[in-house]
């Protein structure tokens, strides 16, 4: 294990025997991944030179595994002698709030465009091909640009990516490409785990799009339902809006995708197992629990490392999709 602090001065100080109790969480939607370490000050041997402030650069490697790349933002000290640390990956720097108009532009374009007008590093982006057809943000978070322009990917093309910052650089990748390469499940990894199956979050058996038409001066309204589900749950409606440049055709695919991925029970699983750092939210991870007869592919939505001298654990929140 390696963490190392720049100071940006030409000093870079390797704090990694003087470090416990690391925390290293990432989410897949909308949320920065963070670093959370206390370090061990003022001890015998510590350079007199050595210094920390916010803004400076952290860096946590794992053998060789690149695993945290990102910036303090926060530190506490006291009495103890020891100080606890908060850092942040570049994506932070996504909460402020602007204005943007796009037309006729992908997410991977979005991202591009707002990575350049902010002087953010990219990396490995995907093409999310769909072309959305305008976008109007007016003093939102740049995170919530980002995020709606792939939620409009997903509504068009059923397609799912996840973004995130991929060691300092920002990263946008198809979800199909993003497995992790081993089983979690009795007898491999798992230590624990508890299971929901729930109508209560992003479940709907009534799906409605509208369209303002500008030319009729009317709304234009497209419905889907399944009366089967709506009889055993009770009525569930999503309404959205589309946008105008869409066709009747194009607007009924869209309620056919919707109601598809919308119209069943959210099935979530949360995950007590032997850390890995190379798992991350965004992956596709396969669970085994034969007593429930579950064999499937399931989303991390939530993925939390903790480390604590040789032990090394992590806790997922999962979705099956």
């Amino acid at each position: 294990m390696e963490i190392l602090i720049d100071n940006k001065d030409g000093n870079v100080w390797d704090v990694s025997d003087i470090v416990k109790d690391i925390s290293y969480r990432t989410s897949r939607i909308g949320k920065a991944s963070s670093l959370e370490f206390t370090l061990i000050e003022e001890g015998i041997y510590q350079n007199k030179k050595f210094k920390y402030q916010n803004g400076d650069i952290v860096r946590f490697k794992d053998g060789s595994e690149n695993v945290f790349y990102g910036y303090i933002f926060r530190f506490e000290t006291g009495k103890s002698g020891e100080a606890k640390i908060l850092a942040y990956d570049q994506m932070r720097y996504l909460n402020v709030s602007h204005t943007y108009k796009f037309e006729k532009q992908t997410a991977t374009q979005i991202i591009q465009k707002i990575a350049k007008d902010f002087e953010l590093k990219v990396g490995l982006l995907d093409d999310s091909a769909y072309k959305i057809p305008a976008l109007l943000f007016d003093d939102k978070s740049l995170f919530d640009m980002i995020c709606e322009s792939l939620d409009k990917t997903l509504i068009a093309y059923a397609t799912n990516f996840v973004f995130y910052d991929d060691f300092g650089k920002l990263t946008l990748r198809n979800i199909s490409n993003m497995k992790y390469g081993f089983v979690i499940g009795e007898g491999s990894l798992m230590t624990g785990y508890t299971y929901s199956k729930s109508i209560d979050d992003e479940t709907y058996n009534q799906v409605i799009l509208y369209r303002d038409n500008k030319t009729s001066g009317k709304r234009d309204i497209y419905k889907i339902k399944d009366s089967n589900h709506i009889k055993r749950w009770g009525l569930l409606q999503l309404t959205q809006s589309v946008d105008e440049g869409l066709n009747d055709a194009q607007i009924n695919d869209i309620l056919t995708r919707l109601i598809a991925v919308k119209n069943r029970e959210t099935r979530s699983m949360k995950i007590e197992a032997i850390g890995d750092f190379r798992l991350r939210a965004g992956m596709y991870v396969n669970v085994y629990i034969a007593r429930f007869g579950i064999n499937k592919f399931f989303l991390v939505d939530e993925c939390t490392h903790k480390k604590s001298g040789t032990n090394h654990t992590m806790s997922l929140e999962l979705r099956l999709v």
